[in-house]
């Protein structure tokens, strides 16, 4: 079995305890108030503003690992530069304070799902981070286009007020298959029992976001 086909199988469970959280559940099918979306994409916007920080951290790490693991890492931050300033736009369209978002606190469960990222790259392995590549794109690949469209029929909003939702959930299709390619190339079990462990904990951590919303 090639190591991604592992990695989908050893966090199944997790995944799916993540998916049946019901402020997700409710988020997907459009069930959810515009107060709740707007605390959505703040708590987004404080974590996903991490992600070129967070992978620049990693590329610093991997002066021992293969040059095409660099160059994974380099691609992967032009693509997600200056995500975090369109998850802005949309609260300033559903009509939120995106400059008090921007100033502002994440909830302590998006401080901790960071702060553990930061953790993994720099004292367990910096190869483990892409565990939450698997995450956060997995889970957009399930529900970011549907909970957009849903969102968009029940709150009455524009086209313009879900573009990290519309944007990640065709982006990160794209990405999932970079992304199985970059871990069939992963031959070290420690780094691949690592990829595991660090997958798991974010779909606890990246669930305790969700539980956090308000219903």
């Amino acid at each position: 079995m090639s190591f991604f086909n592992q990695l989908i199988a050893a966090t199944g469970d997790a995944r799916q305890e993540m998916l049946a959280i019901p402020q997700l559940q409710a988020g997907g099918q459009g069930q959810i108030s515009l107060d709740t979306y707007i605390a959505f994409l703040t708590e987004a916007y404080h974590h996903v503003k991490h992600t070129v920080p967070l992978l620049m951290a990693c590329g610093s790490r991997l002066l021992r690992e293969p040059r095409w693991m660099q160059e994974a890492i380099v691609e992967y931050i032009d693509e997600e530069k200056g995500h975090e300033m369109w998850i802005l736009n949309d609260i300033k369209i559903c009509g939120g304070d995106d400059h008090a978002v921007r100033y502002g606190q994440p909830k302590p469960a998006t401080e901790l799902m960071t702060a553990y990222a930061y953790h993994t790259i720099e004292r367990i392995n910096p190869v483990a981070f892409f565990g939450m590549v698997l995450v956060l794109e997995g889970t957009s690949i399930n529900m970011a286009t549907q909970a957009a469209a849903a969102l968009k029929e029940n709150l009455h909003l524009p086209n313009n007020a879900f573009s990290y939702l519309t944007s990640h959930g065709a982006l990160d299709i794209e990405h999932m298959g970079f992304f199985e390619g970059l871990m069939n190339k992963i031959e070290d079990e420690q780094t691949q029992q690592d990829i595991i462990h660090c997958a798991r904990m974010m779909y606890r951590l990246y669930g305790d976001i969700f539980r956090s919303l308000p219903m």
